[in-house]
């Protein structure tokens, strides 16, 4: 059990480096901003109470926001993304129950789970993480077009981490 919190602890610091020290300075195009500091959330286990989930998503965020000069954003769309998790979860069940000790991930779930779960929530992180931004549904499709160009960056970010630390944990 304290080999999962000091995993969690150092993807934790890992993931919020890489966000804040490399990837806060990417922007492709004007619009296109990859967070995988996200991942965090959804590499959490399965057995992490709602409680715990929620505080450790408003944690992430909240140094991301920190940070980056936003108060408040990167919090309430990983706040969000975390309260949303469980739900998604039932909804997306591989099994009956999910088991203790598996990881959400492509090795233990497969790819078109894994995607399907990802999708959906850094779909929701980053639709009210833009929404936010602008604070106005004025240019409602150029807001939806960052949306959706900054999730599918994300997703491949998430998809070369993931299959990164699948091979690690193979070898």
């Amino acid at each position: 059990m304290n080999n999962t919190y000091l995993i969690n602890g150092l993807r934790f610091i890992a993931l919020a480096v890489v966000q804040i020290f490399i990837l806060n300075n990417i922007r492709f195009a004007g619009f296109m901003n990859p967070y995988i500091y996200v991942l965090f959330i959804l590499w959490l286990p399965f057995e992490t109470p709602g409680w715990l989930l929620l505080l450790l998503a408003f944690a992430i965020g909240f140094t991301i926001d920190m940070f980056s000069g936003i108060m408040g954003m990167h919090t309430a769309a990983t706040v969000l993304m975390a309260f949303v998790r469980p739900g998604l979860l039932k909804r997306i069940a591989v099994r009956s129950q999910y088991d203790t000790g598996l990881q959400p991930g492509i090795q233990d779930f497969g790819f078109q789970w894994f995607f399907s779960y990802a999708l959906v929530l850094v779909l929701v992180h980053h639709f009210l993480l833009f929404y936010l931004e602008v604070f106005s549904f004025r240019d409602f499709l150029v807001t939806l077009s960052r949306v959706i160009f900054s999730t599918a960056f994300s997703l491949v970010l998430i998809f070369l981490t993931e299959y990164l630390f699948l091979k690690a944990k193979k070898s």
